[in-house]
C-alpha cells in the first residue's frame, strides 16, 4: 500500500491508564486498519514539548505538554484503504460529547482534553507523527 494509506495514532494517557487500550486496538481492527507497528512508551515533557512544538504559542499547550508526560501512551502506525478519513470517523470528534455514538471518542473519552486518542489529520502529518516515533517503516 502506498503511505497515503497509512496513519499515525497514539492512545492517550487517560485511556492506557484507564484500561482501555485493548478495547481500543480492537476496535481499530475490527474497522478494517492493519498495524503496521506500535510501541508502548512514556513521553518525557521535552519530548512531548518537541512533538506537539507547532502548537507552542497556543495558551493550551504547557497543559497538554503536562498531560501528555503523565502517563504511559501506545504509537502506532496503521494502514487501511483511505486510512486518514476512516480513522477520523471511527475515532469521532475531538470533544467527546459531540462525537458520534460508538465512535472511540464517544466510548473512551472523559473529556475534550483527556479525549482518549490522537489521529492525523493529514497525510503530510501522519508521516511526520509517525517518522516522530518509527524511524524506519519501510520494512514493513
Amino acid at each position: 500500500m502506498a503511505v497515503t494509506n497509512r496513519t499515525f495514532t497514539m492512545i492517550k494517557p487517560d485511556a492506557v491508564s484507564a484500561g482501555h487500550t485493548g478495547a481500543i486496538l480492537d476496535k481499530i481492527i475490527k474497522a478494517g486498519f492493519r498495524i503496521v507497528s506500535m510501541k508502548f512508551t512514556r513521553l518525557d515533557p521535552g519530548t512531548a514539548g518537541k512533538f506537539y512544538a507547532i502548537h507552542r504559542e497556543r495558551p493550551f499547550y504547557q497543559a497538554l505538554i503536562e498531560y501528555m508526560s503523565s502517563g504511559p501512551i501506545v504509537a502506532a502506525i496503521l494502514e487501511k484503504d483511505n486510512a486518514i478519513d476512516d480513522f477520523r470517523k471511527l475515532i469521532g470528534a475531538t470533544d467527546p460529547q459531540k462525537a458520534e455514538p460508538g465512535t472511540i471518542r464517544n466510548l473512551f473519552a472523559t473529556s475534550i482534553d483527556a479525549n482518549a486518542i490522537h489521529g492525523s489529520d493529514s497525510d503530510e502529518n501522519a508521516a511526520i507523527e509517525g517518522a516522530f516515533f518509527f524511524s524506519s517503516l519501510e520494512q514493513y
